[in-house]
């Protein structure tokens, strides 16, 4: 198979001899223990980089093919195996760091590939020990199986049977009975496995805070610290930014949903009706699928030769997965197969305005790692941490704005106005899961009606708006069940609101200066994983969001162009 003409769906999976790995590693451990300089430890680290792309691709190959049919039996199986197996693999991974870490040539090493590489380093020493491989595999296993249930539930509808993606695409339907109808189905097909999904989160509760305990510390939040790489902000910091989201951005979700329901004409905003922005309908494409592609591959040809390039890439090599089919995860993610330093993007088309914001948001996060990795020497770095790969994507969204009407024709304007709403509508959501998950692992004890009545208080606090029209499963506070960053991810979900904060100030900057937003924005990519978040925020020019008054500065012109659009 030709380097250029490969395809997704032709790639072979053939499980890895990880005894072949393990000598591999121990030969590369010696060899670093036995280097006379550092320029023999640099090209140890270079040569082992370019064969564990290969071991580090098939785990993400068996991945994307179970999401992409959940009920495979094949990858399941497989899948199961590397829950089981692969943390002998990560044991070695992590003795070749420690080997570096601890080598008299380190200096040089950072020198060459600078300070944030052993910062990774670290990070693996202080959240992996022998002494949790139990625990990290029965975690696995109890994420898979999240996944699968999530995955399978399905329901009558509208003539067909549709998973819960499907019903949520309703919940922005024109028709509010449809909207409603989908939403106590979507309810109704959680509540019935809601056994089991407490089951599982109590379990999960109880097997990170162990893993937690065994590294040193109380309990798990430190470790979803260091495995998101959050290093540069505390959960005091964090903290400090939901204040101020309270204090700045409720407000003015209240003030657009408020100005929405008017809009809609109806007496009280439901759930289901968040997602209803006009009346009439939301923004509609031009076209079908197959239109939306084309238009795609226009816009990034038309934003600059590099995103040109890119989206010829993933096409043509089958790296966009956005089709429906039986049994599809009903969740969205972007990967990397590190060999071939090709990003993968798993989503679900559906015919809503969300498409056109996976094609702008979810491929601009493929385009900053397509750039990383072509602008970086290892694959520790061909991609950012989460919180600024978040704001690459966002940022993307609004050099998209530009094309809105070759994709929605003269709906555009709705689209724009959409998508700015649900960028900022989204934040205080982001911060109740955030604080939920805070609770639950700081106090692993409180049943799980306790742990239902806290996400009920929080959407008091957050979404003070939501109204789940009499539903006895959400009225008690099960929302939170549909998120599946909780269970696979844990603090992951804080990203979202930090990125949306940044983007909104990066409209202004676009505003007014585009073209010189767009090279500081290449600039930006192409520094690929050797930025920190700080680092980030210092280079982009933006605010740094950790103290009284950041995010008000932050939104001040969003707010006002929003404000001026109700």
């Amino acid at each position: 198979m030709s380097e250029n003409t490969w395809k997704f769906s032709e790639l072979k999976f053939a499980r890895p001899d990880l005894k072949v790995y393990q000598d591999i590693f121990e030969d590369a451990i010696d060899r670093v223990e036995r280097a006379e300089s550092g320029e023999d430890v640099l090209q140890m680290i270079l040569e082992l980089d370019a064969i564990t792309r290969k071991a580090d691709d098939l785990v993400r190959y068996v991945f994307i093919r179970g999401t992409m049919d959940t009920k495979d039996p094949f990858y399941k199986e497989q899948q199961q195996w590397f829950d089981e197996n692969m943390i002998r693999y990560d044991q070695a991974v992590l003795r070749f760091g420690d080997a570096v870490y601890n080598s008299p040539h380190r200096d040089y090493i950072e020198e060459k590939l600078g300070p944030v590489y052993f910062i990774g380093a670290d990070i693996q020493r202080k959240t992996f020990s022998d002494d949790c491989i139990e625990l990290y595999q029965r975690e696995s296993e109890l994420a898979t199986e999240y996944q699968e249930i999530m995955g399978s539930a399905e329901a009558e509808m509208m003539g067909e049977k549709k998973d819960l993606s499907k019903l949520k695409v309703l919940f922005g339907h024109d028709d509010r009975s449809v909207r409603r109808e989908a939403f106590f189905l979507y309810s109704k097909l959680i509540a019935q496995n809601e056994k089991r999904l407490e089951e599982i989160w109590e379990e999960l509760i109880k097997v990170r805070n162990q893993i937690g305990e065994k590294l040193g510390y109380d309990n798990f939040i430190p470790i979803g610290y260091l495995q998101n790489q959050h290093i540069d902000y505390s959960p005091e910091d964090i903290a400090i930014f939901r204040e101020q989201v309270v204090e700045e951005i409720v407000p003015l979700c209240e003030k657009l949903f408020e100005a929405q329901k008017k809009r809609l004409g109806i007496d009280e905003l439901m759930i289901y009706d968040e997602k209803a922005v006009f009346p009439g309908g939301n923004a509609r494409s031009a076209g079908d699928e197959e239109y939306m592609i084309e238009k795609a591959r226009e816009m990034y040809h038309n934003i600059s030769q590099e995103t040109g390039e890119f989206i010829d890439y993933m096409l043509d090599h089958e790296l966009f997965e956005y089709k429906d089919r039986p049994g599809k995860a009903s969740l969205g993610y972007g990967t990397m197969l590190l060999s071939k330093k090709a990003p993968f993007v798993f989503t679900h088309f559906d015919g809503t305005i969300a498409d056109f914001q996976v094609i702008a948001g979810d491929l601009g996060e493929a385009f900053a790692r397509y750039i990383g990795a072509r602008s970086q020497p290892i694959k520790e770095y061909f991609s950012a941490t989460s919180d600024i790969m978040e704001f690459y994507a966002l940022t993307m969204c609004q050099f998209a704005y530009d094309y809105a009407e070759d994709f929605f024709g003269d709906e555009a304007d709705k689209y724009r106005f959409y998508n700015m709403q649900e960028i900022i509508t989204l934040i205080p959501f982001a911060c109740a899961v955030d604080e939920f998950q805070h609770i639950c692992y700081g106090n692993p004890n409180i049943t799980p009606q306790e742990r239902m009545a806290e996400w009920h208080k929080l959407e008091q606090k957050y979404m003070p708006w939501r109204k789940y029209d009499g539903d006895d499963f959400m009225e008690r506070g099960g929302y939170w069940y549909n998120t599946p960053h909780i269970f696979l991810y844990p603090f992951y979900y804080i990203d979202y609101a930090l990125a949306r904060v940044h983007v909104l100030e990066m409209k202004k900057k676009y505003a007014l200066h585009p073209e010189v937003t767009w090279r500081e924005y290449m600039d930006l990519i192409k520094q690929g994983g050797r930025l920190r978040y700080k680092e980030m925020v210092e280079k982009a020019n933006l605010t740094p969001l950790f103290r009284e008054g950041a995010v008000k500065e932050a939104i001040s012109y969003a707010k006002e162009v929003m404000e001026e659009s109700l």
